[in-house]
């Protein structure tokens, strides 16, 4: 059990959006990676049936015999279910497609928008001595995304360049009211993040635009550039800072995973 009387040191990052396509386990592995690579212990939560998180950072199907299904739902010794990746500073709890089933039986479970929030925060993980954890939502606003956000401190929302993009978050900026309200007064936006940016393209440009307009200063000034390398990484099964570390894609998380760094230092004082 949690012991909600004890202070919990890492920042816990809930990168979602019901919309799929939008960038978001690209976001999070890769936030990840920079935030490993300047020193940061990262921690990466699977939270979607999908695996891709798992699938992106080198985890095999065969060495996922523990994972956020286990976590959520039975009683998993830490120490087990906690993967350390190929990059240094850089763990992750997998997924499988057993996760899928987990939505229902989370259903008939009285504390079943809250197991996240106990297992992450149990007196056990105080060893591992994570300075972020960042939670990869499935693609839905299901009871999985529900246990994210109840669990999180914040909501990181990755944003694509494209055509409706804005009223895809509706939904999304009313499901976390709904949180605050009812289960974590404390959950705020950490921030919007462009994904698949060109700006040699009018629509990129005008998305920008309206999303700073309507958001203001949720939006990173950090933009994330549609990369040829960036979609390539995943399929070496490393975040793109390992696959090509010049390429601007690279460049682009490192800028987000510093202006995430400065925008927290800046609430804490």
């Amino acid at each position: 059990m949690s012991d909600p009387t004890r202070p919990n040191t890492a920042k816990i990052i809930a990168i979602a959006n019901q919309k799929g396509g939008v960038g978001k386990t690209t976001t999070t592995i890769n936030l990840g990676a920079a935030l490993a690579e300047i020193g940061c212990k990262v921690l990466i939560i699977d939270l979607d049936p999908q695996g891709n998180a798992s699938t992106g950072l080198g985890v095999e199907i065969k060495d996922r015999d523990y994972t956020t299904y286990e976590l959520l739902l039975e009683e998993i010794a830490l120490d087990d279910v906690i993967q350390p990746t190929q990059q240094d500073n850089l763990s992750i709890v997998p997924a499988t497609v057993d996760l899928s089933s987990a939505d229902m039986e989370l259903i008939s479970n009285e504390k079943r928008s809250f197991l996240l929030y106990d297992a992450l925060r149990q007196p056990a993980m105080d060893a591992f001595g994570f300075d972020f954890i960042l939670i990869d939502c499935p693609p839905s606003l299901n009871l999985l995304t529900v246990n994210a956000m109840v669990a999180a401190h914040s909501v990181l929302i990755p944003l694509q360049s494209e055509f409706f993009a804005l009223e895809g978050l509706s939904q999304l900026m009313l499901s976390i009211r709904e949180v605050r309200q009812s289960a974590n007064p404390d959950l705020r936006i950490e921030g919007v993040v462009l994904t698949m940016f060109d700006g040699r393209n009018n629509l990129s440009s005008q998305v920008e635009q309206d999303a700073r307009d309507n958001l203001g200063e949720l939006v990173f000034e950090t933009r994330i550039p549609r990369n040829v390398r960036v979609s390539e990484a995943p399929s070496y099964s490393v975040p793109v800072l390992a696959y090509d570390s010049t390429s601007k894609g690279a460049v682009a998380y490192r800028d987000l995973a510093r202006e995430l760094m400065k925008n927290n230092t800046r609430k804490a004082a």
